[in-house]
């Protein structure tokens, strides 16, 4: 028997194979935008890099204030997932119809903290330490944009102090910029996120959970979102045990977790 004709055939068989297989288009990465409160800027930065190493996808963050964030979803954005830095806002979209109501989850409490430049002589361990004549300027998150700024009225007027510290106060748009202010000279002291200060050289002091209402820090998956399902999978790694562990460095912590002071 003559083996050559199919020895040939053969052949050609394992180059046609190789050449329809090597046309086959490769998997895309995709690149995600995730629209976050301020306060998560340092977290995600770390968070982001595992979970771009894992999946081969890219994030592009929009970091701001949570109330503006949700503005721009309201007028149009197309975030693929909404980090909030409380649970309002989520809930004031999905009324609206605008995010997907069965992906909506906790990620973390926030906390509230007194912070000063570790170089300082100034120490304020409590609120009402803020009253202090030494202590001449103060900022924080703009309440009505903010939900660490008005946690932070909460507190102020939990202890009947906010109109005596309010000419002392320093308005900033976002929770980052008002730890910038802190960490830059140009405030005395911040009432800031402790996500935002716990890994940073500084003197803080959590401010008592009891004086405001919870930073119950919510995200969701808008309607609007171009790729949902990496939203998705992007929110299902922030609270895994990849994750959490990440999360928990910097403060945001589930039921069942504890912080520990650096």
């Amino acid at each position: 028997m003559n083996r050559k004709p199919f020895f040939t055939l053969m052949v050609w068989f394992v180059v046609a194979f190789s050449i329809v297989v090597g046309c086959q288009p490769a998997p895309t990465s995709v690149t995600i935008t995730v629209s976050a409160a301020s306060s998560l800027n340092d977290a995600f930065q770390d968070l982001s890099k595992q979970w771009e190493q894992d999946t081969g996808n890219k994030i592009a963050f929009n970091f701001g204030s949570t109330g503006q964030l949700a503005q721009q979803i309201e007028r149009g954005a197309s975030p693929d997932l909404f980090v909030a830095a409380d649970q309002k806002q989520i809930d004031l979209l999905d009324q609206k119809g605008l995010i997907q109501s069965d992906t909506k989850a906790l990620y973390g409490r926030g906390r509230l903290v007194i912070w000063t430049k570790p170089e300082r002589s100034l120490t304020v361990k409590s609120l009402k330490e803020l009253t202090q004549p030494e202590v001449k300027r103060i900022a924080i998150a703009n309440p009505d944009r903010a939900p660490y700024g008005m946690a932070a009225k909460q507190a102020l007027e939990s202890l009947g102090i906010w109109d005596t510290i309010q000419p002392k106060l320093v308005l900033s748009e976002t929770i980052q910029q008002a730890q910038q202010y802190a960490e830059t000279g140009n405030v005395d002291v911040a009432l800031t996120a402790l996500a935002l200060s716990i890994q940073k050289p500084g003197k803080w002091e959590l401010v008592p959970e009891d004086l405001h209402k919870p930073l119950d820090q919510t995200m969701a998956v808008p309607k609007s979102a171009k790729h949902p399902e990496q939203g998705k999978q992007f929110a299902a790694f922030i609270n895994s045990q990849k994750g959490r562990p990440t999360m928990q460095k910097y403060g945001f912590i589930l039921p069942g977790e504890s912080i520990a002071k650096q």
